[in-house]
């Protein structure tokens, strides 16, 4: 990791990181989250989405080339996200590739460049869904297990580290294998294969350095708790999305909810002042104090907020 970056924080709005970094995007939908956060913070992103935030910002800044605080890891959230990328490898990503393949390539012909190139693909698939069929059903037991507070004496995490290898070395040949021998009437087609094929190679390659420089100290962590009888097993929760509303309701004074409705009902700040009787001055200020505690700088984010928490109707808002 290099240094000269700073972390992304919890406190940092997740669309900053997603401008950062648009592999992000990838990392949302691995943890379950959905677009449409407005200028929602990772905390509050996440907290909504019942995802651990240090386990996020730990994969989002690994991937960032950022400092990773690893004491920050939950080592469930980490193996949803895992799960989660084998699950867009083997049911998304790589059958997109073989399906475009198979309009790219000329197969027809027992002795055809492209009929080596689709078994070629399809023994690397096999290998691909062999690797991460062993960590779903033998890795990630084993944490399971070590989460009971049990320490088995058959496995370790130095196990898998030892014989864990890289998943891409042979998207590697086959795009060499594509570039150098596979001729097509529908270039643009065949072009865009190879991107994906590409960009497939370097998303496998920072799956596999994630899982040995971030899971495998995770859980090398957590051995050596169980190992001393220093962990005691637990039930990790998160607040939910209702929950998480009422606590930032709960921020605003009585005073601040009515103005948050009356933006939300289009009134001018003047108007505002006008209804409640207060200067122009004490509203601008009373707006200033809402933007900061809800982190919501738009009035369209703030209607949508006044409606979730049910301090006006979607028929009185007013853009």
């Amino acid at each position: 990791m290099t240094q000269d970056m700073l972390s992304f924080k919890a406190e940092s709005r997740l669309r900053d990181l997603i401008d950062a970094n648009s592999s992000i995007l990838m990392t949302l939908s691995r943890f379950g989250l959905s677009l449409g956060f407005g200028n929602a913070t990772v905390d509050e992103v996440c907290r909504a989405g019942k995802v651990h935030t240090g386990t996020f910002l730990a994969v989002c800044n690994f991937t960032s080339a950022r400092p990773v605080a690893i004491g920050d890891v939950d080592i469930r959230a980490l193996m949803d996200y895992l799960r989660g990328a084998h699950v867009y490898f083997l049911n998304f990503c790589i059958p997109q590739i073989r399906q475009k393949l198979i309009s790219v390539v000329d197969y027809a012909a027992a002795d055809s460049v492209g009929l080596v190139v689709m078994k070629f693909f399809d023994d690397y698939v096999a290998q691909v869904r062999a690797h991460m069929d062993y960590e779903d059903r033998q890795v990630f037991r084993y944490v399971d297990t070590l989460l009971a507070g049990q320490l088995p004496d058959d496995y370790n995490i130095d196990r898998f580290a030892r014989h864990h290898d890289s998943i891409s070395s042979k998207l590697t040949d086959l795009k060499d294998i594509i570039i150098r021998f596979v001729p097509s009437a529908n270039g643009d087609l065949l072009n865009s294969t190879l991107f994906d094929i590409i960009n497939c190679e370097s998303d496998l390659q920072m799956h596999c350095r994630l899982e040995d420089r971030l899971f495998v100290p995770v859980v090398a962590r957590l051995e050596r708790l169980v190992a001393a009888g220093k962990y005691r097993p637990t039930s990790a929760s998160a607040p939910d999305a209702d929950r998480l509303a009422a606590q930032r309701l709960e921020m605003l004074s009585q005073r601040e909810r009515e103005v948050v409705a009356m933006v939300a009902c289009g009134l001018s700040n003047k108007e505002i002042a006008d209804r409640l009787c207060l200067s122009v001055h004490t509203i601008t200020t009373h707006r200033r104090n809402i933007a900061a505690k809800l982190n919501i700088h738009s009035t369209a984010a703030m209607a949508v907020f006044a409606v979730v928490n049910k301090l006006v109707t979607i028929d009185q808002i007013k853009l």
